[in-house]
């Protein structure tokens, strides 16, 4: 479990940092979910805003364990060694991203469009939202909303080779982009200040490249631990 602690911090740090990206991503989603939101449930709001965000992480983790299961298949053959290396280019590419000096990840949207093309009139049955286990329902569906920083953190979780470990690597992402999309308060818009200075998200994205650097295979290995 130790050696999972450094894997867990990078996912709620790519979570936590890519709050921006979600803000741009969901923010407009999260807005239009509210206004769904029926006068007569406007004093519950803040807990179905909870509800839509606890199903969405629950849809990551659940994919995570979903793929981790593909990396548990290979971990012990030739190809682990690849899923390594993709791994370690994946932290090292979501780590430029962070920093704002790279958006090449956002191609990988266009993956997930076809999918979400069958999951979005789903979610719009379930509008207005009325209850809580509906809102829950509207968020897992909502958490398959294509999105680049959400496939490359599958794809590095699942070269863990471990489908549990994969589901709570994706579970530390979910939980780190929950100050963002619940910026409802005045202590959340000051995290959401914080988050997008300049020196902290590159102080994210080097930490995150470092984790990559870290978990490419080689002698470099030794000396970023002694660091």
């Amino acid at each position: 479990m130790l050696d999972l602690a450094p894997l867990l911090l990078s996912a709620l740090i790519l979570g936590l940092l890519g709050g921006g990206h979600c803000l741009g991503m969901c923010g407009g989603l999260m807005g239009a979910l509210t206004l769904a939101i029926p006068p007569a449930q406007r004093n519950r709001r803040f807990h179905l805003l909870l509800a839509y965000n606890l199903g969405r992480i629950l849809s990551y983790a659940g994919a995570g364990l979903l793929i981790g299961l593909a990396g548990w298949a290979v971990a012990n053959s030739p190809a682990a060694m690849l899923m390594r290396v993709l791994a370690g280019v994946l932290l090292v590419c979501m780590g430029l991203y962070l920093a704002g000096w790279w958006s090449g990840l956002t191609r990988l949207e266009r993956l997930g469009r076809g999918l979400w093309r069958h999951l979005q009139p789903l979610a719009n049955r379930l509008l207005p939202v009325s209850s809580l286990p509906r809102a829950v329902l509207l968020g897992a569906l909502w958490g398959w909303l294509p999105c680049g920083l959400v496939y490359s953190t599958l794809l590095w979780a699942a070269s863990q080779g471990n489908a549990a470990h994969s589901a709570l690597l994706m579970l530390a992402f979910g939980v780190g982009t929950w100050p963002v999309l619940l910026a409802t308060g005045l202590a959340a818009e000051r995290v959401t200040t914080l988050l997008r200075r300049r020196r902290v998200r590159v102080a994210g994205g080097v930490l995150v490249m470092l984790f990559g650097l870290w978990t490419l295979p080689g002698p470099h290995q030794h000396w970023l631990m002694g660091h």
